[in-house]
């Protein structure tokens, strides 16, 4: 099968649609299918290279933090995927590359479908004043892209639930996100894992929480530093690590609360050294309700991290109270769970081990396969009964 990801957002971008797009590549492929990758480039300049064809574009910050735009139509290259005749066309962002994805679907007679990475009425503080309104927009997005796919994939039910909501017709498929397992599950020396700590002057004997993502004000980390006040004197840390819009008022608010000593910031690091944070720590803490469905949580399961999260929907066969983790409600909710994981280290490794065996559940040759399922699934209702209007 011949097939076309398309995508805003690729390497050298790091973020869950990016992680999402290279692990579909490496899992088709493993399974003989042939890939090629439509997105943006970082400069005004088009161009292609090792089966990525990169579309120039412009920032548009102002949007949302890192955020690019087409500026050129795209034509020959259309022309050039168009020649290569791929048989189904398989977009991961709504703006830039989707009308492109369309055009080369309408012209070639082949399905297009869309995974919904990203819940934009979580995300109205870079494009609207009002919440009301941008959740408005938000769902009107959500329907205009919709009337334009054949299938949409969500990563969780939540998502579907909400697309549902929404009011859109087009069939949903719930396809969770694959993840390098090997690198996850890897079990890191201890020598490497006090490394970390020493860099990070992580006291010897602390308990580290550890937050792994965007700092941006969508995940909520100013809650999790409010909540570490009550932990003050204790033989405990928070160790966020990543970079973001938010990343300067978190430090601000730590230094205001006087809890720098237990509140340490990592920056970023190289996706190939993420694992190494994940085992430096004890407990992966995360306040964020805004996710489609969390890749870092699923990185922490597999790297043998029992997870303290705010309760979320995407969170629904992830997270098993008392195997595996728990969900709080309240700062009173997760002060009490912490206070318990610190009073009995005792469970810790048979808790590690539970938060494993979920990891591996999600594997890449798992999400490319039923990744296929759907594709084959729509290539055979596609051709059986073209969607009015697609001819």
């Amino acid at each position: 099968m011949k097939i076309l990801l398309t995508s805003d957002w690729y390497t050298p971008a790091v973020n869950g649609v990016v992680t999402s797009v290279l692990n579909l590549k490496r899992g088709l492929e493993a399974r003989g299918h042939e890939v090629r990758i439509l997105t943006l480039s970082g400069s005004r300049r088009s161009f292609e290279q090792a089966g990525v064809i990169y579309v120039g574009s412009v920032k548009v910050d102002a949007v949302y933090p890192g955020a690019r735009l087409r500026v050129t139509p795209g034509k020959n290259w259309i022309s050039k995927i168009a020649a290569w005749s791929p048989d189904i066309v398989h977009s991961n962002c709504e703006f830039s590359t989707f009308r492109m994805a369309r055009q080369i679907a309408v012209r070639l007679h082949i399905p297009l479908v869309h995974t919904y990475h990203t819940i934009y009425e979580n995300y109205t503080h870079y494009f609207s004043p009002s919440k009301i309104w941008g959740r408005k927009l938000a769902a009107a997005l959500s329907r205009r892209v919709a009337t334009k796919t054949d299938a949409l994939i969500a990563p969780t039910e939540k998502v579907r639930t909400l697309l549902q909501g929404y009011g859109i017709s087009t069939p949903v498929c719930v396809l969770p996100t694959g993840i390098d397992q090997e690198k996850f599950m890897r079990v890191a020396e201890r020598t490497d894992r006090m490394r970390i700590r020493e860099q990070l002057h992580i006291l010897p004997g602390q308990t580290v929480l550890v937050f792994i993502g965007r700092m941006a004000k969508e995940k909520n980390c100013d809650e999790l530093i409010r909540m570490m006040v009550h932990f003050r004197g204790e033989d405990i840390c928070l160790l966020l690590v990543g970079d973001g819009p938010c990343r300067e008022g978190l430090q601000r608010q730590a230094k205001e609360l006087d809890m720098q000593q237990q509140i340490v910031f990592a920056g970023m690091v190289q996706p190939d050294q993420v694992n190494r944070y994940y085992q430096a720590g004890d407990l992966f803490v995360s306040a964020s309700t805004s996710e489609t469905q969390g890749l870092t949580y699923i990185e922490a399961l597999s790297s043998g991290l029992p997870m303290l999260c705010r309760k979320d929907a995407s969170l629904e066969g992830i997270v098993m109270e008392d195997c595996n983790g728990w969900q709080y409600n309240s700062t009173m909710d997760f002060i009490q769970k912490t206070r318990s994981f610190l009073k009995h280290p005792e469970w810790h490794r048979e808790l590690s081990q539970n938060a494993q065996m979920t990891g591996k559940e999600y594997s890449i040759s798992a999400f490319a396969r039923q990744a296929e399922q759907i594709y084959q699934e729509q290539i055979d209702v596609y051709h059986g009964v073209l969607r009015e209007g697609s001819a």
